[in-house]
């Protein structure tokens, strides 16, 4: 389905009669910029995945009549937010028309009153939050891209919050929003009809479903938030533990605590930490004693944030915890968002330093499984290490997903020498993921948490995940998208269409 070059002419021109031709861009640059996202990929292979023609809709009505024209002419469409994903859902594969939403970022209402916001899908959470910290408001996604991601793309992707424990993640914080079909339509998504509904019983519940596609169902445009007070005060301890077993019973202890200002914490396990420690742009250099780390945020009142601190501290301290002192607890805290584009250094086998692009494979596991699938996963990026120097283990983070601990997002960062990932290392990387896949499902759990799961490698085995809803999947994806448009080739998704091989 990727445009001829000898069509891009046509699709333009019928582009033309729904934009201004400063929306419509054709350079080298334009597309190329716009086909690259943090996951690494063989610098050898990008041609392989940039779009003939991008657009920079302004509203609603032009993306639906961009969509229907690239309907019309049976062109793909892949839209394109913060372009900070780690599993391509941005990424063209067929080339075809790129919409960039970044110029649909207006603030379009704030209610105080019901406290809630109306946005362009455009607008990233760093903007938005300096728009309502006047008013005492902010809006509580808060995801490791925080600066660059939009919240169109956290739509896109379903995304994981940081302090999701507390105020929920982006399905929760998401009320409703405007968005187009595959076919141009334009359908109006939350809970009943009404924007600012957050619980109704009228008929299907469509809202997640519209969440998490990646792309494959269509475009949010503009949608409807929930806002909450910002907080008055905040604490993030952080302490040291001379061994993993200890922190991640601290790390269960706390989640299951109650305690009310509770907004998450994270275990650092011991290659995570040894990372960091060698790294002096990511972090504060830690003693050769400290062998795990664990992190708790809390937010709220002033008054309850100190009642809920005491009882963390007290938890940790039973846990042979060391406090790791208010400068650097802070100042990592507060450095969290940085780190997504901190200069990243790999070791090769032989110690030799070298620059790397840093990717994450991630899976959403019960608390009581992530020791074991740790351990899993290290010897997976060790195997890898043994054949050649292209990765490097930069261990491992696992994050309380709610506020009972149930379930946790579980990542393993990889360092991947890109200059070096030729097309027999890529394989090697592809079936490296798709053995981390397979220890998260044989464990009970779900191959992705957060990032999604359409890339090569895991995405083979979604329709194992899913059972019959992966049937179900090819389904929807065939009656909204019957000329499979929509970001083709996500998914497997493809497979909803037998007729085109």
């Amino acid at each position: 389905m990727t445009i001829m070059l000898e069509d891009v002419d046509e699709v333009v021109r019928a582009l033309r009669t729904a934009l201004a031709d400063e929306q419509i861009l054709t350079g080298r640059g334009d597309r190329y910029n716009r086909a690259r996202v943090p996951a690494p990929f063989p610098v050898h292979r990008w041609s392989e995945r940039v779009p003939d023609v991008v657009v920079l809709p302004t509203s609603t009505e032009q993306v639906a009549a961009v969509v229907k024209i690239a309907n019309d002419l049976r062109v793909p469409v892949v839209p394109r937010d913060g372009g900070t994903g780690l599993t391509d859902g941005a990424v063209p594969l067929r080339g075809g028309i790129l919409i960039d939403v970044k110029r649909m970022n207006q603030v379009h209402e704030l209610d105080l009153v019901n406290r809630t916001v109306t946005v362009g899908t455009g607008i990233n959470m760093l903007k938005l939050n300096e728009y309502l910290a006047p008013h005492g408001l902010f809006y509580p996604d808060d995801p490791a891209s925080y600066p660059c991601s939009l919240v169109g793309g956290r739509i896109g992707t379903s995304g994981w919050s940081l302090i999701g424990a507390r105020y929920g993640h982006t399905r929760d914080l998401v009320m409703s929003f405007d968005h187009v079909l595959p076919t141009g339509e334009i359908l109006h998504v939350g809970d009943g009809i009404g924007r600012k509904v957050s619980k109704s019983s009228s008929g299907y519940q469509l809202k997640h479903l519209f969440m998490g596609h990646q792309g494959t169902l269509g475009i949010a445009t503009r949608a409807t938030l929930k806002l909450f007070p910002k907080p008055e005060a905040e604490l993030s301890p952080f302490w040291a533990f001379d061994n993993y077993d200890d922190a991640y019973a601290c790390t269960g202890a706390l989640a299951r605590a109650g305690v009310a200002t509770f907004a998450g914490a994270v275990l650092f396990d011991e290659h995570k930490v040894a990372y960091l420690r060698r790294d002096d742009e990511a972090y504060i250099p830690q003693p050769t004693d400290v062998r795990a780390l664990v992190c708790a945020v809390m937010y709220g009142w002033d008054d309850e944030v100190r009642a809920g601190g005491k009882r963390l501290f007290r938890i940790a301290k039973e846990h042979g915890a060391r406090y790791l002192g208010d400068e650097i607890s802070e100042g990592d805290w507060a450095a969290r968002h940085d780190r997504y584009a901190t200069p990243l250094h790999g070791r090769t086998k032989d110690g030799q330093v070298i620059p790397m692009s840093w990717h994450c494979e991630d899976a959403a596991i019960n608390y009581s499984h992530v020791p074991s699938v740790t351990r899993a996963w290290h010897e997976i990026v060790a195997d890898l290490r043994r054949r050649t120097d292209v990765f490097d283990d930069w261990g491992m983070f696992a994050y309380t997903s709610g506020s009972t601990g149930v379930d946790y997002l579980t990542e393993i960062d990889v360092g991947i020498w890109e200059q070096q990932l030729d097309d027999r290392a890529w394989g090697m990387w592809v079936d490296a993921k798709r053995a981390i896949a397979r220890v998260a499902l044989d464990h009970g759990g779900s191959i992705s948490a957060c990032h999604g799961s359409c890339r090569e490698g895991e995405v083979d085995l979604v329709p194992e995940e899913l059972g019959r809803g992966f049937d179900v999947m090819l389904d929807i994806k065939r009656t909204l998208d019957p000329n499979n448009i929509m970001n083709p080739g996500k998914y497997l998704l493809d497979r909803a269409y037998p007729e085109e091989g």
